[in-house]
């Protein structure tokens, strides 16, 4: 290490109050020394201060420094601490929403940003030396993943790259990738907290210590055996199972039977409802005061549900809990007032801001993806200051935002994931418990899980112990990202910069598994051959003849039922009630009500026919779509049970039939005329093969089928070995081939339509182009635009029961309608590339982004919707964002003037203010 290298680190080391760890001063030096670096640490163990380093350098050495995060949030932050420390003349913020000083010296962006800019090939690159990547783990995000990669492989190899990571059990893998695409590159890990983390089981009143000994989280380095459980929490468990079990034999009303318990997820960290156990559970307000009363405060306190993070600042607030001193609570009021100073009376009264700064000036908040950033802007800055005591969170509050405490609480150790209750993994226990510990304030930090019925304390101490978990790549070519490589690169460059993603050198990695596999088929299918013999003829010949029809009568049913499905899911969403329709049993009928129910929320529709049969009718109900011949007045006050009600209804519907005389719907499925002709001359050919006339067909058939499977087997195995060096490059053939068959290539250049979608960032960004280019939004109003726009972007929460939401107006409704048959034109074409298919549109934001465009209040906006106001201004965001990506991509015209149109009125109010915020 060179005298420079050791004064930069001195004069760097100062500027902190406390001494840098081994592993920051080894991550430091390896950057001084011109090398890349990746950083693998736990949550709150100052990993950051190596990504600082950076900046330091880039300052030192006249170089720019980007600083990426992967929200925006996280962006906030650290341009306010980086300002702080360097003034706001060398300091700039990118967010795609908010653009400060961006040519500024360092800047601070989202990843998205930056992998823009290096698609765009932006001047703003000039003189770059180093890029920090801040939670570089989330390159494994399903949605957004990718985008870590796309930058790490389209940065100049001039720049050096700062990747800080959460640990990961597979590091050493990642940083030889790193190595390999980005040539020296250094991987420094820490396992030790700076500060330690005791661990804690609240039952009822009682705080227990979780082990017997010293935690493993509170230790130097982790012992070699497991650490004890504490017995007097073994007690706990046993002597409640006791319970169950006495009380279980008591007799129970008529039946005599004991209450039945319920449980969630494994059932290992408790989840039983028994009404014997209620003295074992612990309030909320109860937790607060017992956190008060021990000195753990500040604390955040992980509620896996918004509605329940929400409660919680209710139920401890009406317990006239406060946990702030005047002072305390008047800069909470402050910070408060500050930060909402752009708001309108009538917008914070919709938003319940007195109740909120009530709470928050007694000390209590919630924070979650739910609300308005400005009030999570607001709970981040009180808690910072220490005067906020107790924060009410979901777990995305565990992704990056730097707001340590001294404690952190989980509630339960069940989590809903979309579909069931499951156990929270020893990953993410590590993530949301790590931010207990506050470096250079706390000397411990505490880790506290309340009791639940039915909790084994060894289960959770397994939780509690060092975990990591793999960093698996979720890499895949996408349109946008096709024809900005093509643009860039061209074909074969583009094809050989896929090749050196993390996901493709990962599944390098998988082939000498695959290896072994494909040695033992293919002995297994020499023996099966020997098996399959006639004495008429070739069997083999006549059995992949027969496997032939059964693929494509397979293929051709399942085709035809999904587009039968989907026609009819569609065709219920636009029903209407008073709309006459005809059932092939019921004959006609007229629609009542509409709505969605289920998980996935499917529609349904309610419908009365002639002889007063009333049914509620699903996709799965139906053999074809439902097509409204006419439609007669449902009365507002009409009731089912009033029979003069029904029968003036049906009277109506007769009169209406009888005056039109409606052909009858044709319900039959799609034909698919192509794939039917091939079968038939498949089946002539069968039949005249000799061994068709063999009277042990069927026995050779058997056999023959099994030989087709081990062939399948080999073949799958063999593709994977052979095509281990270009996996990805193979779907990107598939995207090119879609992209060229809609006229988006022209061989391997750009067309006005690919030149277009370069500037489409989207999920369905093929969906969109292809929409302009048909016109489907041509001639919109501002607020019509927007509800369409909104069916790209929105993704609704599962709802039971829900009304079936529906566009505004006639014209946005038609224009939807041509864009989902864009979305299933392109769907088949993907099909048939062997592509996955886009999600489905989703018109649940559509009315709320009409009605925001249209100019109204926020309190009618979100009383009609039912949205949260977080929810609300996201999803409002997106599709501004969207609106101004068309407006870029399309170049003059009206359809560019109509997407600033719909961003300046969506731009207003509490989205405004919002964009300030966040």
């Amino acid at each position: 290490m060179t005298d420079h290298v050791i004064d930069q680190l001195s004069e760097f080391g100062a500027l902190y109050p406390y001494q840098l760890d081994d592993y920051q001063l080894d991550g430091c030096r390896e950057l001084a020394e011109g090398r890349g670096v990746l950083v693998a640490a736990p949550t709150g163990a100052g990993k950051t201060v190596v990504g600082e380093f950076a900046v330091f350098l880039a300052v030192q050495n006249s170089r720019k420094c980007f600083y990426t995060t992967p929200i925006k949030a996280l962006s906030n932050q650290k341009y306010h601490d980086l300002v702080e420390r360097y003034g706001p003349e060398r300091v700039g913020l990118l967010t795609g929403d908010t653009s400060v000083n961006s040519e500024a010296q360092i800047v601070v962006m989202t990843t998205e940003v930056l992998r823009n800019m290096i698609y765009a090939g932006s001047p703003t690159l000039a003189n770059l030396g180093y890029v920090v990547m801040d939670e570089v783990h989330y390159l494994a995000d399903r949605f957004r993943g990718a985008v870590w990669e796309e930058v790490i492989l389209g940065l100049a190899e001039s720049v050096q790259i700062v990747a800080l990571s959460a640990t990961v059990s597979n590091v050493e893998d990642f940083g030889e990738w790193l190595r390999t695409v980005r040539g020296e590159f250094s991987v420094v890990v820490s396992e030790r907290r700076p500060v330690p983390l005791f661990q804690h089981v609240l039952v009822g009143r009682t705080m227990y210590d979780l082990f017997e000994g010293v935690a493993p989280t509170a230790q130097e380095l982790p012992e070699a055996r497991a650490a004890k459980v504490n017995r007097e929490l073994l007690r706990v468990s046993k002597g409640e199972a006791s319970k169950v079990r006495d009380d279980a034999r008591r007799p129970r009303g008529r039946s005599g039977r004991g209450k039945r318990e319920v449980t969630q997820g494994s059932g290992r960290y408790g989840g039983a409802s028994h009404e014997r156990f209620r003295t074992f559970r612990t309030s909320r307000s109860e937790v607060a005061i017992a956190l008060d009363r021990a000195q753990l405060l500040p604390a955040i306190y992980f509620i896996f549900s918004r509605v329940g993070c929400d409660a919680a600042v209710g139920q401890v607030l009406d317990a006239g809990i406060t946990l702030t001193n005047r002072a305390e609570a008047a800069l909470l009021g402050d910070i408060a007032d500050k930060h909402v100073q752009g708001l309108s009376w009538a917008d914070l009264d919709a938003l319940g801001y007195d109740r909120f700064r009530a709470a928050l000036k007694a000390g209590v908040a919630a924070h979650h993806a739910g609300q308005l950033p400005a009030f999570k802007a607001i709970v981040e800055e009180g808690f910072a200051t220490g005067a906020l005591k107790l924060v009410f969170a979901t777990e995305t509050l565990a992704l990056g935002i730097n707001m340590p405490a001294r404690t952190v609480v989980i509630e339960k150790l069940v989590k809903y994931n979309g579909e069931s209750h499951v156990d929270i993994t020893p990953g993410e226990y590590t993530q949301l418990t790590g931010r207990a510990g506050r470096r250079g304030i706390d000397v411990e930090g505490h880790a506290v899980v309340l009791w639940q019925s039915g909790m084994d304390p060894r289960a959770v101490a397994g939780l509690a112990s060092r975990r990591t978990y793999p960093l698996r790549s979720s890499f895949a070519p996408t349109y946008n990202m096709a024809v900005n490589l093509m643009a860039t690169l061209g074909r074969e460059r583009a094809s050989d910069l896929l090749n050196q993603s993390f996901a493709q050198f990962q599944t390098d990695k998988s082939v000498v598994q695959a290896t072994r596999t494909t040695r033992s088929t293919q002995a297994d299918l020499a023996v099966a051959r020997e098996a399959v013999e006639c004495h008429l003829g070739d069997f083999m010949s006549y059995a992949r003849l027969r496997d032939e029809v059964s693929r494509l009568e397979a293929a051709s049913s399942k085709a035809r039922r999904a587009e039968q499905a989907q026609a009819v899911g569609h065709s219920l969403t636009t029903l209407m009630p008073g709309d006459i329709v005809h059932l092939p049993r019921q004959g006609w009928s007229v629609v009542l009500r509409v709505g969605q129910s289920g998980r996935h929320a499917e529609p349904w529709a309610q419908v009365i026919s002639g002889d007063h049969t009333v049914l509620k009718l699903h996709p799965h109900d139906l053999r074809g779509p439902m097509a409204p011949v006419g439609r007669v007045r449902v009365p507002r006050n009409f009731s089912l049970r009033d029979r003069g009600d029904r029968r003036s209804l049906l009277s109506a519907m007769s009169a209406k039939v009888a005056a039109t005389d409606p052909e009858l719907p044709d319900t039959a499925p799609p034909s698919d005329d192509d794939v039917q002709a091939q079968i038939r001359e498949l089946r002539a050919e069968l039949r005249a093969h000799p061994c068709h006339a063999c009277p042990d067909r069927e026995v050779h058939a058997v056999e023959a089928a099994r030989v087709i499977r081990l062939e399948r087997e080999a073949a799958r195995m063999e593709a994977q070995i052979s095509g281990r060096a270009n996996s990805l490059a193979m779907q990107f053939e598939r995207v090119l081939a879609v992209l060229d068959e809609l006229g988006y290539l022209d061989g391997d250049s750009l067309t006005e339509a690919g030149r277009m979608l370069r500037r489409i960032y989207n999920e369905l960004d093929l969906v969109a182009a292809e929409c302009v280019r048909r016109d489907v939004f041509a001639g919109l109003t501002p607020p019509q635009l927007a509800a369409v726009l909104s069916t790209l972007v929105y993704e609704s929460r599962p709802t039971r029961d829900a009304v079936l939401p529906r566009m505004p107006d006639a014209p946005s409704e038609q224009a939807q309608s041509a864009l989902r048959e864009v979305w299933r034109e392109v769907g088949r074409l993907e099909r048939k590339h062997k592509r996955d298919r886009g999600r489905e549109p989703d018109i649940g934001f559509a009315e709320a982004a009409w009605r925001w465009s249209s100019g109204q209040d926020l309190a009618k906006v979100l009383d009609t919707t039912g949205l949260s106001a977080g929810d609300f201004v996201r999803w409002v965001r997106q599709v501004v964002d969207l609106a101004g990506q068309l407006a870029t991509a399309v170049g003059p015209g009206d359809l560019r003037r109509t997407c600033h149109a719909v961003a300046d009125s969506m731009r207003r109010g509490v989205v405004a203010a919002d964009m300030t915020e966040d």
